[in-house]
């Protein structure tokens, strides 16, 4: 009888300390489920004001012939891209929906063979894009052109066209790098390899009717972004990673502490601490250069990217095998021990067993749409400069591929003192 009257007494106890601070405790419990739901409205509605109010321009880039320099020149053009990082507070964010930072499209095309290099950027930074590209290849011929999109019906597939397409994604953690250009190395000779000439390879070998699009949507992110990898570095190096606890694990502990606390006092659990042997002992060779080269792609600037295929054709010159050769050319870019590119299943539109035809078509008008409008939707890949340099970058002079176009001839400035008009 004691202990029901002791079990009513702390409910009772209970129950006053609800009716004096609700006021604090509901908007605890509450909070989480505000925070997703209005952040869902503001970034909806800043996406639309967001997108209706920029101008876009689009570049296409002639390479110049000879080009005798690593990729290394273009991850010095990804890096100049970074100057348009912008910083904002938690009123712009939350109240005014700032959460749309510039960005920049990368596109490689093939157009019945014919290869193009495009960049899709902001029309107030098109003297910026400009004079990276310049800075970097001073022989390159930049041309104002329009979007190649624009060609192609705006719904596909339709009883004309059809239409193969997938997002990308990693293998392993963002922060541990894919194989990058300077792994790309003869072994008798010494001389670095261009892995774009595998790609440029499978585009230029499509024919009528057939196009293939690679897009790499690009968002410069600040260097507080890194912390987030920390336990990735933490895990590499074998030490013990704890994860945060969320606020609802943390209202549940505090209820859970507060009712234990009337039978006896609270005892807090303690991590343990481990004695962890010296780092060159408790890793192996591979583990040691994994960890050196995470570190190293952390220590440049990162990109918040979303990469993705299409290769859509007429249905009469419909050819599914160049999707076979153009994502095994990506393959090059895979290093088993690092990080591997994969496509990603939620978006592909192959391998779905339940409503097949059906399902599959709307994912390929889904991707399609996202192609066309530069989506960032959904998962998205932490590129580094160096990374993004190796995938997209002008081939070198020995790269013979005729369906890329060059400059023919160097263009010279014209005189600093030249009289005008």
């Amino acid at each position: 009888m004691n202990e029901i009257s002791q079990e009513f007494q702390i409910l009772k106890i209970f129950g006053e300390v609800i009716s004096f601070f609700w006021w604090i405790i509901l908007p605890l419990c509450f909070y989480p489920i505000f925070k997703i739901l209005w952040v869902d409205f503001v970034a909806f509605y800043s996406a639309n004001s967001w997108n209706a109010s920029q101008e876009w321009i689009f570049l296409e880039a002639i390479p110049p012939r000879d080009i005798e320099r690593s990729p290394k020149i273009m991850e010095n053009f990804f890096t100049g891209l970074t100057g348009v990082l912008t910083t904002y507070n938690t009123f712009d964010e939350y109240l005014k929906g700032a959460f749309w930072h510039d960005r920049f499209s990368m596109e490689l095309v093939s157009e019945e063979g014919r290869i193009h290099f495009y960049v899709r950027a902001q029309k107030k930074y098109r003297n910026m894009v400009e004079a990276q590209l310049y800075a970097q290849y001073p022989d390159i011929e930049i041309l104002e052109t329009e979007d190649y999109y624009k060609n192609f019906p705006k719904i596909i597939p339709n009883k004309n066209w059809d239409l193969w397409g997938t997002d990308f994604e990693l293998v392993s953690d963002d922060p541990i790098p894919i194989k990058t250009y300077d792994k790309f190395e003869e072994m008798v000779t010494g001389e670095t390899i261009d892995p774009m000439a595998a790609i440029t390879e499978v585009l230029g070998k499509l024919g009528p009717g057939q196009h293939l699009w690679l897009q790499l949507v690009l968002q410069p992110l600040p260097e507080a972004n890194k912390k987030k990898y920390d336990a990735v570095i933490k895990k590499l190096k074998g030490e013990p990673v704890i994860a945060p606890k969320g606020i609802w694990e943390s209202i549940i502990e505090l209820f859970s502490v507060f009712f234990r606390a009337f039978w006896g006092p609270v005892e807090f659990g303690s991590v343990e601490k481990k004695d962890l042997q010296p780092l060159e002992f408790r890793l192996s060779p591979g583990e040691k250069e994994l960890l050196k080269a995470t570190e190293e792609n952390l220590g440049k600037n990162i990109f918040k990217t979303k990469m993705r295929m299409i290769y859509l054709g007429r249905r009469e010159n419909f050819d599914r095998s160049f999707v076979g050769a153009f994502i095994g050319a990506l393959k090059q870019f895979n290093d088993i021990g690092f990080n591997q590119i994969k496509p990603e299943d939620i978006s592909k539109t192959y391998g779905i067993i339940f409503a097949k035809e059906k399902r599959a078509d709307f994912r390929k008008r889904k991707i399609y749409d996202r192609y066309r409008r530069r989506n960032m939707d959904g998962k998205n890949i932490i590129f580094s400069t160096k990374e993004l340099a190796t995938i997209f970058h002008f081939p070198d002079m020995n790269v013979k591929t005729p369906a890329i176009p060059r400059v023919a001839s160097k263009l010279g400035s014209a005189p600093i003192n030249l009289p005008v008009e």
